[in-house]
């Protein structure tokens, strides 16, 4: 204690003491105080654990959505190597369309001709070989006549009055229809049968 200090008033040195406390504490009790204190503790406290469960939260759904994006690019790089080739294996199909043409278009009298024997040979050949890579490459055909008309596969282009089938049923394909995998590359062109009038 200094000697301005002991000249002072009791109630002086108190004020001295008390001089950069604000003025709200100063009407409050030390009991008070300290609730306040505890209080104000307690809200920043569960601030806290609210600012904590929020960032926990959103971490799950960052995890949630990173692994929902893995999955789709797995997917679509799946997809890609499945069904890369669609646009080729379209372009290749109508080759098969005029191979199978050329074969029916050969009159069987001259399916024995020696001269053409060796050619007919070589489109034999071709169509065998078309069929082999389709089948490696997962492609293909969707089976039509006899079968009801299935609006995923199939692709009415006709109706014929038919006694002998049910209507409905498919009775002359026009086009063949192939599926890539489980996907629908073309879809076979047909004539359905319908009751006579």
């Amino acid at each position: 204690m200094t000697d301005n200090d002991k000249s002072r008033t009791p109630d002086e040195a108190v004020a001295a003491e008390l001089k950069g406390v604000p003025e709200e504490f100063l009407d409050k009790s030390a009991a008070e105080m300290a609730e306040d204190d505890t209080s104000a503790l307690d809200r920043a406290l569960e601030r806290l654990r609210d600012d904590l469960e929020a960032a926990k939260q959103e971490m799950l759904y960052a995890k949630a959505e990173t692994q929902n994006v893995r999955r789709r690019m797995e997917k679509d790089v799946i997809d890609a190597r499945n069904y890369a080739a669609t646009g080729f294996a379209r372009d290749v199909l109508s080759i098969g369309d005029n191979l199978a043409r050329a074969m029916q278009a050969v009159p069987d009298e001259l399916r024995e001709d020696e001269k053409l024997k060796g050619l007919l040979a070589g489109i034999e050949a071709t169509q065998r070989e078309l069929e082999k890579i389709f089948t490696q490459h997962g492609i293909t055909r969707i089976a039509s006549v006899g079968l009801p008309l299935d609006p995923n596969q199939h692709q009415a282009m006709m109706e014929v009055p038919s006694d002998a089938h049910e209507p409905g049923t498919i009775v002359q394909e026009m086009q063949s229809g192939y599926m890539i995998k489980d996907r629908l590359l073309r879809p076979a062109m047909v004539g359905v049968a319908k009751k006579p009038e």
